[in-house]
């Protein structure tokens, strides 16, 4: 794929983020920083590098990959690549059913598998420390809408 068409890729993607950022809902709290305030600030730096990856890219700055001779991947790729995307795909489906708090540690389990690490009891615990803190600063100190973090937690 010619850097160009990476430029437009990515402008699309920035695009589609800024639409799903309108799509927040407000918090119900009076407050001064919106759960919109982050999510919009990183849409727009998103942009703005992929704005600047485009012009980068339309003046020949930009290495054309696609013409290298040597295009074979790494060995493993494709374990690591099904192990990320079943991470994203386990979180989606069972957020719902299971609360945010068990589907964020699969989901980090798939992201920590497709970055080499072992699947243990090591990688859970951290990965259930880490969804849980996140679901612990957003749902209750920010009031954002992430509903349960376990299914019998309100």
């Amino acid at each position: 794929m010619k850097p160009i068409h990476v430029a437009g890729l990515l402008a699309l993607l920035c695009a589609v983020a800024g639409w799903q950022v309108t799509l927040i809902p407000e918090s119900p709290l009076q407050m001064t920083v919106g759960p919109t305030l982050v999510p919009a600030v990183v849409v727009v730096a998103l942009s703005v590098f992929a704005l600047l990856y485009g012009l980068s890219a339309l003046r020949g700055r930009q290495v054309d990959e696609s013409e290298a001779p040597d295009q074979t991947p790494l060995p493993g790729s494709g374990v690591r690549l099904a192990s990320l995307l079943a991470g994203g795909v386990a979180f989606m489906a069972l957020v719902g059913p299971l609360g945010f708090i068990l589907p964020g540690m699969l989901c980090g389990m798939g992201v920590a598998r497709a970055f080499d690490a072992p699947l243990g009891l090591k990688s859970a615990a951290i990965c259930a420390a880490i969804s849980a803190t996140f679901w612990l600063l957003f749902a209750q100190v920010l009031g954002v809408g992430l509903g349960p973090g376990l299914p019998w937690l309100i």
